[in-house]
């Protein structure tokens, strides 16, 4: 039975427009859901380029370790993505059923093996029937259309409860460029690259290591920032296709000056994704943004950020609506990065609370109680150390989380 759609869902959702050179198609085939469609396939013009950010985990699913060793020919024409099934702990028959589909696909759709990428989602260690994707191809190609952004999402939802896209429009050399993009993920999220399987195309025309390049700064700077309950998946997953549609001339490089309206949107475009899986999280009644300053360097300010966001502490003191802020100060000293502990500074909802390692005087605990009792959380701290500086994003934990989990696999 699906969960109910979270309380932190979008009230609406954009509409997203065609990206020349690239279509969809979904099927329901009945990999292990029952009633809906729970395979995406996107098929891209030749010359698309692509990069992409794999999980770093060192169980990592067969389809990973396939999209690691075809990313480095930098053209992709066709995604195959699947739900309910994420084809990890399988052994060599996993191996096998990925190569399998890459072949049949590319047969289908006029391309070289290697220049189909897939990604599996779903339960752990169970085989996944290959031969229903291969069966589903041919009748696939048939639908194509590049209008069908809502139906390739919905298709590789699993928890989810709401389907997570947006867009964004571009300048490259004055020319208007699109950026569509569209992600799912609700559980086993603390991203080590990305999140559970995200994918993005754009119409610009960029060498696939500048693809590379901009894909790997931005997941750094969003999916890598977002943390649901601490842990990595198998099968993370974000892939950048770049068809070359538009009429501009070549960006080679990511420094290009050129590119640098495409870039800042793009970061845009997958910070708003790395949110709304936030905001998805199983379970989820509040978003927490939780800001901190004052570190070491940016890369401490980060895990202490996500030590902070990653705490089962400080998540249930959210849910429950407790302004305990000696959490966060336990979540800060766990860290492992220098914290000046009488330089210590929080503050929730723009409320000071604590100033050189005490509270501040008078402090009137009442207005943060009342932000905690809204959906969107604020927490910032200073650490009293340099100038290293971090935001990131996560959710509460309540026990719709247990729930989800408990019951996942019965």
């Amino acid at each position: 039975m699906a969960s109910p759609v979270s309380p932190l869902a979008p009230a609406s959702y954009p509409t997203l427009p065609p990206v020349p050179g690239v279509r969809f198609a979904s099927f329901a085939a009945g990999i292990r859901y029952k009633g809906r469609s729970d395979l995406m396939v996107a098929v891209c013009d030749p010359g698309t380029t692509v990069g992409g950010a794999l999980t770093r985990s060192l169980t990592a699913s067969a389809p990973v370790l396939s999209c690691r060793d075809h990313l480095k020919g930098g053209s992709g024409r066709v995604l195959v993505v699947n739900a309910g099934n994420a084809n990890t702990f399988t052994g060599r028959q996993g191996v096998k059923d990925v190569a399998d589909t890459c072949a049949a696909a590319a047969r289908e759709f006029g391309c070289k093996p290697e220049e189909v990428f897939v990604s599996s989602t779903g339960t752990i260690g169970v085989r996944l029937p290959a031969e229903k994707i291969l069966n589903a191809l041919p009748q696939m190609k048939d639908s194509l259309s590049d209008q069908a952004w809502m139906d390739a999402t919905r298709a590789i939802m699993t928890t989810d409860t709401f389907p997570k896209l947006a867009t964004r429009t571009a300048t490259i050399g004055g020319v208007p460029v699109t950026i569509n993009g569209f992600c799912k993920g609700s559980g086993m999220i603390a991203p080590d690259m990305g999140t559970m399987l995200a994918y993005v195309f754009t119409d610009a025309k960029l060498s696939a290591d500048a693809v590379q390049t901009m894909l790997t700064t931005g997941c750094d700077r969003s999916f890598n920032c977002m943390t649901v309950d601490s842990d990595t998946s198998t099968s993370d997953t974000l892939l950048m296709f770049a068809t070359g549609k538009a009429a501009h001339d070549l960006i080679a490089d990511a420094a290009d000056p050129r590119v640098a309206d495409f870039r800042a949107e793009l970061d845009d475009l997958l910070i708003e994704l790395a949110q709304l899986v936030a905001k998805d999280g199983e379970g989820a009644t509040k978003f927490i943004e939780i800001k901190v300053t004052g570190a070491e360097h940016d890369q401490a300010a980060k895990r202490i950020a996500l030590a902070i966001a990653n705490s089962p502490l400080v998540k249930t003191a959210v849910a429950g609506e407790d302004a305990n802020w000696g959490r966060i100060v336990m979540a800060v000293g766990k860290a492992g990065e220098r914290a000046d502990r009488d330089k210590l500074a929080i503050s929730m909802g723009g409320v000071v609370i604590t100033r050189d390692g005490e509270p501040v005087p008078d402090y009137d605990e009442t207005p943060v109680t009342a932000h905690m009792k809204g959906q969107n959380i604020d927490i910032t701290v200073d650490v009293g150390i340099a100038n290293g500086k971090a935001t990131v994003w996560t959710c509460d934990l309540t026990h719709g989380y247990i729930d989800i989990n408990g019951s996942y696999r019965t």
